[in-house]
């Protein structure tokens, strides 16, 4: 019984033992995001432990040439001599802004996004010697290098300011030669109705309106109202109805 229990004793010395040396070698990994790669180094030396850049990124939030992430994760136990994998920041992308002057807004607007780059805010004004829906300037300027994905303000012609005329009355007028009037000064002749004509009461009964057959519209028909209404400004290719009888 005495060997025995020496061997006993002597088996669970030999386990402590070994399970002591075993977590006397464990050390818990520092945080290493944010640091530089020395910054880094003498943080883990003292801890047994190494360090490997393993990948490298691009990132508008940590400033270049720092570490942005790492594992095993800060706290974790793990044995002296063991290897920390990290990944650098390369910082934010730098792009050269692209020259869009000239292009249609559609056509600046896949230009920009093709190289990662955002529109912050377009703007229109009338220019009666650049076509319509052209890029005028842009913000920064085209080829501005080292720029950090930059959001792009962009200038855009709204072509030239169409020209306003004053209605005229065409109330009285046969159909047909208002017509010819309208084409002939650049407008559209819209919808063309026919007045409703009520028929006056028989036998003395109260007038409560019978619509009379249906009547088309012809080149003699009379003007009883139109729309826009006459002094009202329209610009040139608008629309005008009229209602005859």
């Amino acid at each position: 019984m005495l060997a025995l229990t020496l061997v006993v004793v002597a088996m669970l010395s030999g386990l402590t033992a070994m399970r002591f040396a075993i977590h006397g070698r464990e050390v818990a990994v520092p945080p290493l995001v944010g640091l530089t790669p020395a910054e880094a180094e003498r943080a883990v030396s003292g801890l047994g432990l190494q360090i490997s850049i393993e990948r490298q990124y691009y990132s508008a939030q940590v400033p270049e040439g720092r570490l942005m992430s790492q594992l095993p994760l800060p706290g974790t136990k793990v044995r002296r001599g063991w290897q920390v994998r990290v990944a650098q920041s390369m910082g934010p992308i730098r792009v050269a802004v692209p020259d869009v002057t000239g292009e249609s807004e559609h056509a600046a607007e896949l230009n920009i996004r093709r190289r990662g780059l955002e529109i912050a805010s377009r703007a229109q004004v009338e220019i009666s010697t650049i076509p319509a829906d052209q890029v005028i300037a842009q913000n920064p300027t085209a080829n501005a290098a080292q720029v950090v994905s930059p959001k792009i303000d962009l200038l855009i012609s709204a072509g030239p300011e169409p020209q306003v005329y004053v209605m005229p009355s065409f109330i009285g007028q046969p159909l047909g030669s208002a017509s010819r009037t309208l084409q002939d000064s650049g407008f559209r002749l819209g919808n063309v109705s026919v007045a409703s004509i009520v028929e006056a009461p028989a036998d003395g009964q109260s007038a409560q309106g019978t619509p009379g057959p249906p009547v088309q519209p012809s080149p003699a028909s009379i003007i009883v109202a139109q729309a826009p209404p006459a002094g009202q400004k329209i610009t040139a290719g608008s629309t005008v109805s009229f209602e005859v009888r």
